[in-house]
């Protein structure tokens, strides 16, 4: 499945022309997620590192997953930075209760097409977690090489600040896995 995020209107990219995301997921208990930036010669690109756990991606290019299912309060938040490291957290409530989410590394991939495209493939690491949500939000973090930052999500709630925390915004629903 394909789906394109939407910048937040109150702060859009200047060269960076859309941000998509294919997702797939498998009898295996297996989700995959690939962001695809198109006009990522203006991408600011962290320096890689090794794979590691690391707090704060989101203050530049960063993608990002949540999930939660209906019946739940609580939701996880998976990120997934250019650099290879990454976060995971649980929440009890809307932004209460964050913690470390006990995951294994995530494996993600990185690749550019000719500067034009940048593509960023992870699997989020328990894959249970996600495969068992019934509701997924997916969103990017765009730091362009001039300073500027803009916050893409599948739908923006709150039209005043980007929230991807927002119960709102986790819009897309995932049929269950026999």
């Amino acid at each position: 499945m394909r789906l394109t995020l939407v910048p937040h209107p109150g702060f859009p990219p200047k060269l960076v022309r859309d941000v998509e995301v294919q997702i797939e997921w498998h009898e295996q208990r297996a989700i995959w997620l690939e962001y695809c930036v198109y006009g990522a010669e203006a991408l600011v690109l962290p320096a890689p590192a090794e794979p590691r756990r690391a707090d704060e991606l989101w203050k530049t290019t960063c993608f990002e997953l949540f999930c939660t299912k209906p019946d739940r309060e609580g939701y996880f938040e998976f990120n997934f930075s250019p650099s290879f490291e990454w976060a995971a957290y649980a929440f009890n409530g809307y932004r209460s209760g964050q913690r470390e989410l006990p995951a294994q590394p995530p494996e993600i991939e990185i690749s550019s097409e000719l500067g034009e495209h940048f593509f960023l493939a992870a699997e989020p690491w328990p894959p249970d977690l996600v495969c068992d949500a019934a509701k997924l939000a997916l969103s990017a973090v765009i730091e362009e090489k001039d300073g500027t930052k803009s916050y893409w999500a599948l739908i923006h709630p709150d039209q005043e600040k980007p929230d991807f925390h927002h119960p709102d915004g986790f819009i897309l629903e995932l049929p269950a896995l026999a």
